[in-house]
């Protein structure tokens, strides 16, 4: 299995400078265009009908479609199937003999720093759980009694999973987490100096009310959380 995520866009050009300035390595500049932080691979899709979400590919998901269709409504389109999950948030099965395949690195390299997967925020973990492991996710750390959840695919791609009004600022379904292990007071100035917009400066996590985390929003909506950890 493969996975994209897509980011819509009201403005290819925009969302390309976004990405620049982050320090995302431009892939392609076709349409749709293709972004990299080493270790995530966006497609910018300025469809009119494009949606922010995850795409999964591999040659045949009849078998997956059919028991998720039992608890969740799946829409047959021409690649494949599309659902949303329990967070909302848009998931594509798409049926490819000849899916993408794009450069990961062993580190990201974006400005953004550690890059650490998707974070969701879900009214039910348990059933986006269930929803998950049906396309082969695993529970790797957390519980669904604990209010968080790390769910791993055998291809790399890791999901966090929280319960509703889990954290004291924005949250957008989905984000990209960032966990930079302390260096943020380093890596916010450089976001800064790159003329990247700040959508939120959040100061709850310290006593001091000072910016050590932030959160970035692209042109079309897709999330992104730099934070100390």
């Amino acid at each position: 299995m493969i996975t994209l995520y897509q980011t819509p866009t009201p403005d290819l050009e925009q969302s390309i400078d976004f990405y620049k300035r982050c320090g995302f390595k431009i892939l392609s500049e076709n349409n749709p265009s293709i972004v990299s932080d080493g270790k995530g691979i966006l497609e910018i899709n300025p469809a009119r009908e494009a949606r922010a979400g995850i795409k999964f590919y591999k040659e045949n998901w009849e078998m997956e479609s059919k028991e998720l269709a039992e608890h969740f409504a799946c829409c047959k389109i021409d690649e494949g199937y599309l659902l949303s999950d329990p967070s909302g948030v848009w998931v594509y099965l798409i049926e490819s003999d000849d899916p993408p395949s794009y450069p990961v690195e062993e580190n990201s390299f974006s400005l953004l720093g550690n890059y650490m997967g998707l974070s969701l925020e879900s009214v039910s973990i348990a059933f986006s759980c269930k929803f998950y492991e049906k396309l082969g996710f695993k529970v790797v750390q957390g519980t669904v009694d604990s209010g968080w959840i790390l769910i791993m695919h055998e291809n790399g791609t890791g999901i966090s999973i929280m319960k509703p009004n889990s954290c004291p600022h924005l949250f957008f379904n989905p984000s990209f987490t960032y966990f930079n292990g302390g260096k943020n007071d380093v890596i916010i100035p450089k976001i800064r100096e790159a003329g990247v917009p700040i959508t939120e400066e959040v100061t709850v996590f310290n006593d001091q009310g000072e910016v050590d985390n932030i959160i970035l929003r692209d042109p079309g909506g897709f999330g992104f959380f730099v934070f100390n950890d």
